[in-house]
């Protein structure tokens, strides 16, 4: 298997900023990822020394992220960050159909004891806003927008609405099968089916920010090849 390269997730770069398109199952921070395995972080500081990662994905989520490529670019993205003015946008796949037009879920975040988090008022504020991209059959692309950034955000308010991500066990997410939505499927003798997507189908579509120079900069991260190839049963079995 050809060893991940950094230069091949670069889809946006210039002296200041560096911005990729990060594979699923590959950690964003080294105290994440076991000894001697892949991390954004220490590929970008192989890339230039003085890379910073500026913001986290989950190790399943794939899609797009920002690096700064000195102290001052770091500062400048996280001021951006901590006065919200940059917006963050998500897939994801859910299971249902889903009509959702500017849905705000506004509930508080709580991490708990087992890695994931739950709903507490005693945690941290969290906002959403959902709009409903496509309806297939038993199932919805949606795009989320962060307000902020919790760990786990878009996972947890998608299950408060009742519309889990598709195989996010942890929330309540459930497998997608290609005999759940194909007509006259037909499974070979002694075959196990897996299900169409390994990993919960989210996928950071987009990011708005602003360079040095104030001008905004929109960056779209493709879908990788998993969440493609899902979203393109579910097209063609509609």
């Amino acid at each position: 298997m050809k060893k991940l390269q950094f230069e091949d997730l670069i889809i946006f770069e210039n002296e200041d900023f560096i911005v990729i398109n990060k594979p699923p199952q590959v950690s964003t921070l080294d105290d994440r990822a076991p000894e001697g395995k892949d991390n954004i972080n220490g590929m970008a500081k192989q890339y230039i020394e003085s890379a910073q990662v500026c913001h986290r994905l989950d190790k399943e989520t794939s899609g797009i992220l920002a690096i700064a490529k000195n102290p001052e670019a770091y500062r400048h993205m996280a001021m951006q960050f901590e006065k919200r003015e940059v917006t963050k946008v998500y897939h994801a796949v859910i299971g249902g159909i889903q009509e959702y037009k500017n849905v705000e879920v506004d509930k508080p975040i709580l991490p708990n004891r087992t890695g994931g988090v739950k709903i507490d008022l005693s945690g941290k504020p969290a906002q959403t806003v959902f709009n409903t991209l496509k309806i297939y059959k038993a199932h919805t692309l949606v795009e989320a927008r962060p307000v902020t950034g919790r760990m786990h955000q878009i996972r947890i308010h998608l299950a408060v609405l009742g519309s889990p991500i598709v195989q996010d066990e942890q929330y309540g997410g459930k497998p997608l099968y290609l005999s759940s939505i194909k007509k006259h499927f037909n499974l070979k003798k002694y075959t196990e089916e897996r299900p169409l997507i390994s990993r919960f189908a989210l996928h950071a579509q987009a990011l708005h920010f602003k360079l040095m120079n104030g001008e905004t900069k929109i960056v779209e991260a493709p879908y990788p090849k998993d969440i493609r190839a899902l979203v393109n049963q579910l097209e063609k079995n509609t």
